[in-house]
């Protein structure tokens, strides 16, 4: 499903079987076999041929399956897709992504599979061609910041104020939402330190993220919780939703919450906010409508 909550996205080494055997029980939303920084090249096929395993063996439960595959243009990047599409990838990770060209032929081979992509913004060019990327085809479900390439390129230390990532965060974030799609915020680096993690989750919270990247499962929660609405934004949602039924029982084109105007953006981030209360158990489904997934 296009726009299934990805609030955490979990990356795990294509070379390491036996961290892949316990991906049922980390609770990402997605997760990702990586054949590209994770793998050296002396491993690249091996990996693959794990990768492959994976994909028709290991029980993914909940979890959404991804790969990221090399880049087209490196030896490997053809045959990590063709291994992708070919053995059930329900996501396919693209790295280090320029230009809406570097989409192209992707969807190409993708054809009418529903397999949704997700391109990873990892430079300067990226960045400033990200709105773009994000409108580049309809599989694409998400856009994804990959701050270390992306702080190497430009030339600086990336820092825990993150100030030298604000701009780039910001532009992915109004990429994505100009898109309607989802925009996930890079990895932090530090697994030892749970407090920073949690601050910079906030933060990246604040400015649009609906989620970001982990490198190991004991970030799962802690973002996850970050992400997780509270119980004052849940009501306002019911009352968002309840004015929308309201307004169809009496016929009416327009949506007011009291004396105020709904739009259609204050209605998606309600559904929005629901659907992620629900998915935490939170709420029940009784707030939906027919056509709500």
């Amino acid at each position: 499903m296009k726009d299934k909550p990805r609030i955490t996205r979990l990356y795990i080494p294509g070379n390491n079987p036996s961290i892949m055997q316990n991906i049922a029980i980390f609770g990402a939303d997605t997760v990702i076999l990586d054949l590209e920084d994770a793998v050296p090249p002396s491993n690249k096929d091996a990996a693959r041929i794990l990768v492959k395993y994976a994909l028709n063996n290991v029980d993914f439960g909940y979890t959404e399956k991804g790969v990221r595959i090399n880049s087209l243009i490196s030896p490997y990047g053809k045959e990590d897709l063709k291994m992708a599409v070919e053995n059930g990838a329900e996501i396919i990770f693209l790295p280090k992504v320029e230009d809406s060209l570097d989409i192209k032929e992707v969807v190409d081979y993708i054809g009418d599979r529903e397999i949704w992509l997700a391109p990873i913004l990892e430079s300067a060019k990226g960045i400033l061609n990200a709105s773009r990327i994000a409108n580049a085809s309809k599989r694409i479900a998400m856009v994804c910041f990959g701050a270390e390439d992306f702080t190497r390129d430009i030339g600086v230390e990336r820092t825990k104020e993150g100030m030298e990532l604000l701009l780039a965060r910001q532009t992915i974030v109004l990429a994505a939402k100009s898109a309607g799609i989802q925009a996930s915020d890079t990895v932090f680096s530090d697994i030892n330190d749970m407090e920073g993690l949690i601050n910079e989750t906030t933060f990246v919270k604040s400015l649009g993220f609906d989620g970001k990247g982990a490198i190991h499962p004991l970030q799962i929660e802690p973002i996850h919780r970050v992400f997780m609405p509270s119980s004052t934004e849940i009501e306002y949602a019911k009352k968002v939703v309840e004015a929308i039924k309201e307004a169809r029982r009496k016929g009416s084109g327009v949506i007011a919450l009291g004396r105020k105007m709904i739009d259609k953006p204050v209605v998606e981030r309600a559904k929005r906010v629901l659907k992620l209360a629900e998915m935490a158990g939170l709420i029940d489904k009784s707030w939906r409508e027919n056509g709500d997934n």
